[in-house]
């Protein structure tokens, strides 16, 4: 992005009565290149659009359940039906291990977080090719329409949350401080989930193919974290590839605090964080560089 100053029409001076040139600053939207200053100038730019973030976060919940007679119970009924299935075939017929936890409990953990993942990125990709109108007609950081998807999936994980806090209960587990673990990884999580979701949706204004691929590559995705099955189940000569993958890790950090009252693996936490700033820092490098040609694209 490229700030040049240009003279605006000659106007005349109130007091002096002379036709002075006014400048008239404008702001000209180019491809810039891949930089940390570019990074660090995005993201300043986007701290000053935070009340537009915020507003879109807003409209994106309040239109997903707007007609719905259930409301905001479809953000509880996805995981409750989900873990009733999973409950049903990977526990009663499959017999598969649950760390000694009651495995309703053990698998909607899981899911929680991976479904956090999966609405944001799935629902965040198609964000920049359904607003056409917003992209071609007036300037803002790009990025706040796939992060506001982000935002609204989160708040529905947050509300699916009570209803795990009333499961453990169910199951007498009982809170601990160990708990506050919980916000650096859900943290850590949504940075990820931010990560992909902007590199994704970049990509989907030129290759629509990667919206089409999406749903296939999500259920492979979910099988290849530890969403119904335990980290344990992993071979040991596989496992710590396994966990490489930032969702695999922090889903089951985020169980291991919360059902087993443990501290998280902190150099498994470490190494998702690391693991998650380096793909923040490239996916929003990438749909800066990529931003000022997306109008053309649409």
């Amino acid at each position: 992005m490229k700030q040049s100053i240009v003279p605006d029409s000659r106007r005349e001076h109130p007091i002096l009565g002379s036709r002075l040139a006014l400048p008239r600053k404008i702001t000209v939207i180019r491809p810039p290149g891949f930089s940390f200053g570019m990074i660090v100038a995005g993201l300043i730019t986007l701290f000053g659009y935070q009340d537009l973030l915020y507003t879109l976060t807003i409209f994106r919940i309040s239109i997903r359940y707007k007609q719905s007679i259930l409301g905001w119970i479809w953000a509880v009924l996805q995981p409750l039906a989900l873990m009733t299935i999973y409950t049903l075939i990977f526990f009663r017929v499959a017999r598969v291990p649950s760390e000694g936890a009651p495995y309703p409990l053990f698998v909607f953990s899981g899911l929680l977080p991976w479904i956090f993942f999966s609405s944001a990125v799935s629902n965040s990709i198609n964000g920049l090719i359904n607003y056409p109108a917003l992209l071609t007609k007036m300037y803002f950081p790009r990025e706040i329409i796939p992060l506001s998807y982000v935002l609204a999936a989160l708040v529905d994980f947050a509300i699916a949350c009570v209803i795990l806090s009333g499961l453990m209960a169910y199951y007498r587990v009982p809170p601990n401080w160990n708990d506050l673990y919980l916000f650096p990884i859900v943290t850590i999580l949504g940075a990820f989930t931010s990560a992909v979701a902007l590199f994704l949706s970049s990509i989907q204004v030129r290759f629509r193919d990667v919206g089409v691929a999406l749903p296939l590559l999500l259920q492979v995705g979910m099988f290849a974290a530890p969403v119904v099955y335990s980290t344990t189940s992993v071979p040991l000569k596989f496992r710590q590839l396994f966990l490489l993958n930032p969702v695999a890790s922090l889903i089951d950090s985020f169980r291991r605090v919360l059902l087993h009252g443990l501290t998280p693996d902190f150099a498994i936490l470490f190494t998702a964080g690391l693991v998650t700033l380096c793909c923040l820092a490239v996916s929003y490098g990438y749909f800066k560089a990529t931003e000022g040609n997306m109008a053309d694209m649409l």
